[in-house]
């Protein structure tokens, strides 16, 4: 009887479900200890017929123990850039409960120098992040050849 009171809107409302799974056992997750590893791992996860074609933007999600717990593809855009929006990297690290993340996007140029659209959206990440206590622990740029780490070059 109490149901037919209930106001018609109760009814429209969306549930969401936050929900992280993983299939690899915690002893199992890799441990990012460098730049280096960070860059091995994003470059085993890059489709690399698109390295050299057109831009992505990625992010590595990590435990406190700098043990991965997921990677992610945000965003793949054109030749000259990707729109990697720092709501996205909150959202995912978020939902997989992580303490850090590493991002990276690729350079098909092969250039490794920072834009400063990239130094910007370092910063902003970080920043952001320090209000979740959750940490951007690099970002790497990624070619074919090599990778640039702000975190190796005293930028974060």
């Amino acid at each position: 009887m109490e149901q037919a009171n209930k106001p018609e809107f109760v009814n429209k409302v969306a549930e969401i479900e936050l929900v992280y799974k993983s299939a690899v056992k915690a002893s199992e997750r890799p441990k990012i200890s460098s730049s280096k590893t960070a860059y091995e791992l994003f470059l085993k996860y890059w489709d690399e017929n698109k390295l050299e074609f057109v831009e992505e933007f990625k992010v590595i999600l990590l435990n406190r123990s700098n043990k991965v717990l997921g990677i992610c593809s945000l965003t793949t855009g054109g030749v000259a850039g990707t729109i990697a929006d720092p709501k996205l990297v909150f959202t995912t690290a978020l939902k997989a409960n992580a303490s850090y993340v590493m991002i990276a996007h690729n350079h098909p140029s092969g250039n490794l120098k920072p834009s400063k659209a990239d130094e910007e959206l370092t910063l902003k990440i970080r920043e952001a992040g320090k209000f979740l206590d959750l940490f951007l622990l690099d970002h790497l740029i990624i070619t074919a050849e090599g990778y640039y780490s702000f975190a190796d070059e005293g930028l974060i």
